[in-house]
C-alpha cells in the first residue's frame, strides 16, 4: 500500500487549506488512515484519523479546526484545515493509523507553512 499526500502550500493565519492523500495498492481495509505532521525539531504526531467504519478522531491541538474525510470511489482521504495557525506549520504525511495497524513505508509529505 502506498499513500501519497499533496495540497500543501503557504497560507496566512486564519485561512483554509485542503490536503489530499491518494491511496494505491489497496482499499480502505487497512484498519484506518491517519494524517500526521512533523514540525522542525519535533516528533511526528498523529493529528487526525478515520477508521474503516468512517469514525474520526483528532488531536486536541486541531480539534474543531481540522476535518478528515474520505472518498472511497477515489481511494482518497482529505484533511480540511480551517482557521490555521502558525503552529500548524509542518510537513504533513498520510499513512495507516499506527494505533490499529502497521504503517506503510513513509512517502514524501507535503509542506504546510502558515504565516502570521
Amino acid at each position: 500500500v502506498q499513500l501519497q499526500a499533496s495540497g500543501g502550500g503557504l497560507v496566512q493565519a486564519g485561512e483554509s487549506l485542503r490536503l489530499s492523500c491518494i491511496i494505491s495498492g489497496s482499499t480502505f481495509n487497512i484498519g484506518g488512515t491517519g494524517w500526521y505532521r512533523q514540525a522542525p525539531g519535533k516528533q511526528r504526531e498523529l493529528v487526525a484519523a478515520i477508521n474503516s467504519g468512517g469514525s474520526t478522531d483528532y488531536a486536541d491541538s486541531v480539534k474543531g479546526r481540522f476535518t478528515i474525510s474520505r472518498d472511497i470511489t477515489k481511494n482518497t482521504v482529505y484533511l480540511q484545515m480551517n482557521s490555521v495557525k502558525p503552529e500548524d506549520t509542518a510537513v504533513y504525511y498520510c499513512n495507516a493509523d499506527r494505533r490499529v495497524g502497521p504503517l506503510s513505508p513513509w512517502t514524501q509529505g507535503t509542506q504546510v507553512t502558515v504565516s502570521s
